[in-house]
């Protein structure tokens, strides 16, 4: 009796219990079973807590949720598939998630669902980014409603964070059903090639109910599913992917109710990389050249941060910096269907304006475009409603708003590319420009086709050469646009980098009165 008077007596001591709780959470360190990690450390693939790691500054991870498990079950790991908890990221808090593939496969359970809703709640609360590094295996089939009920909470509180703070998810490994649906609803994506996969149901499903046969790489790979636009940049490597986050949030702020960082930014003089802009367009209105040498040229720096640069990539999105302060870049790229719109290029345009004007980033257009591409396939595709969009968001968008027109602005890529009939404050043309319904070449069709087909075939080129002449010069020339005030100026290539500049700096507190209401509809 006495002995175990004793024993029960030390196990009540102070040093007893703290005795317990370091095993408690030496075991929670890597709970996954024997085999599990065997497997992962075979394939050379990191932990959630090393992945964690990486990404945040070091040492300023605070991780809650640790002694989390399966209630009810005294043999259950702990963590239950997930680490959470809160760091930081050159200097500023965010809050964070990472799958654990070793236990449950890092599928969504009840306990796993709490933890996660608990690290989005207070993001919501204290206004911060959330990052989530995804490697799932979905929902948890053993529990049942719990884990759909799970999934269902975390998609509720991706809404009223949407706009708010920017939630950022990347992806290590296959992501089906759910748990490819909740990161899609994110801000951005981040996707790591060979290792990703997404995808609504795999390919074994697809093959028992349709009879189809594809690998998971040509299903969902990152590289795929890029193309299909629901990625927003595909690493090489996961260092990479946490690279790019940690350049994106860079250009982010914290809330909607924050600033962005500010950076160092190079004075106003006039430098060489300025002056090459005044040869950068080919006087061949149709020659082809990359618009990144121009966007490299009109910022503080080179340094431009694509967002889905693998889908439309006929429009630019990205991340800039004028006077060391972040814009959203949407640039028409003349190198892929010579800068046309289409459908793809118009969603990808449209949501890339709404997440710079809910975040207060202001935007700079650099248009270069013959207007909405024609064809059959893309009225198949949806043009006249996704390029709506387009239009849509350039008009909801309240930040400051600046345009630069470099070369064509015809038709409607004219209005839905930064116009100021479309709600643009301060507009610029360089002066090789062209403004119109459409350009020369579709004009001399248009509108003297009759007549060319009439005269002598000698006749014609030169007849064609002077009307295209006679349009140029009294149709589609900049200086027609700045007289009946559409543009508030042309300016040489060389001004263009200060010019932002100082339109940036007059519009910094731009201030908008919008009408009550609920919200807007979106086109069909």
């Amino acid at each position: 009796m006495r002995r175990n008077h004793v024993t029960e007596h030390q196990q009540n001591t102070t040093a007893a219990k703290l005795e317990e709780l370091h095993s408690r959470l030496e075991k929670s360190l890597d709970p996954g079973s024997e085999s599990a990690k065997a497997k992962r450390d075979a394939a050379g693939l990191s932990t959630p807590r090393q992945r964690i790691d990486a990404l945040l500054d070091e040492g300023s991870f605070s991780e809650i949720g640790a002694l989390g498990r399966t209630p009810g079950d005294p043999d259950a790991p702990y963590g239950d598939g997930v680490v959470t908890g809160y760091g930081r990221i050159h200097g500023r808090p965010v809050a964070i998630y990472a799958h654990d593939k070793t236990v449950y496969g890092g599928s969504v359970g009840e306990t796993f669902g709490k933890k996660v809703v608990e690290v989005m709640d207070m993001a919501l609360r204290i206004g911060c980014p959330i990052i989530g590094i995804n490697d799932s295996g979905g929902a948890r089939i053993q529990d049942a409603v719990m884990s759909l009920a799970m999934y269902s909470e975390i998609a509720r509180r991706q809404m009223p964070m949407s706009g708010q703070s920017p939630q950022i998810s990347i992806l290590l490994g296959p992501s089906a059903g759910g748990a490819v649906y909740a990161p899609v609803t994110t801000d951005f994506v981040v996707a790591v090639d060979k290792r990703t996969q997404m995808f609504v149901t795999g390919p074994a499903v697809i093959e028992s109910v349709t009879g189809e046969k594809v690998s998971m790489e040509e299903l969902g790979g990152a590289r795929q599913q890029a193309r299909n636009g629901n990625v927003s940049y595909v690493a090489p490597s996961e260092e990479e992917a946490f690279n790019y986050v940690k350049d994106l949030i860079d250009f982010l702020p914290s809330s909607a109710w924050d600033s962005t960082p500010e950076f160092w930014a190079p004075s106003d003089e006039l430098t060489e990389r300025d002056v090459e802009l005044n040869s950068i367009i080919p006087d061949d209105p149709n020659a082809g050249y990359d618009m990144m040498d121009v966007l490299t040229r009109i910022f503080d720096d080179e340094n431009i941060l694509e967002v889905q640069d693998d889908y439309g990539q006929n429009v630019i999105t990205a991340f800039a910096r004028i006077d060391g302060r972040s814009v959203g870049v949407v640039a028409n790229q003349p190198m892929e269907i010579a800068g046309c719109l289409d459908a793809d290029a118009a969603d990808k345009a449209a949501r890339f304006i709404r997440i710079c004007d809910a975040y207060n980033i202001p935007l700079v257009w650099v248009v270069d475009t013959p207007g909405y591409l024609p064809g059959v396939e893309q009225e198949k595709q949806g043009l006249i409603h996704r390029g709506a969009k387009l239009g849509f968001a350039t008009v909801e968008a309240n930040v400051p708003k600046v345009t630069v027109v470099v070369r064509k602005a015809f038709g409607g890529g004219y209005a839905v590319m930064g116009s100021k009939n479309m709600g643009a404050d301060i507009n610029f043309a360089w002066p090789t420009a062209q403004i119109a319904v459409m350009g020369a070449e579709a004009a001399v069709v248009m509108m003297q086709g009759k007549q060319l087909a009439q005269m002598p075939e000698e006749q014609r080129p030169a007849a064609k050469k002077m009307f295209m002449d006679f349009y140029n010069a009294n149709m589609t020339s900049p200086y027609v646009a700045a007289e009946r005030g559409y543009l508030d100026g042309v300016i040489a290539p060389e001004e263009t980098r200060l010019r932002l500049r100082q339109a940036l700096r007059q519009l910094r507190h731009k201030q908008t009165v919008e009408t009550p209401k609920k919200h807007n509809i979106l086109p069909m």
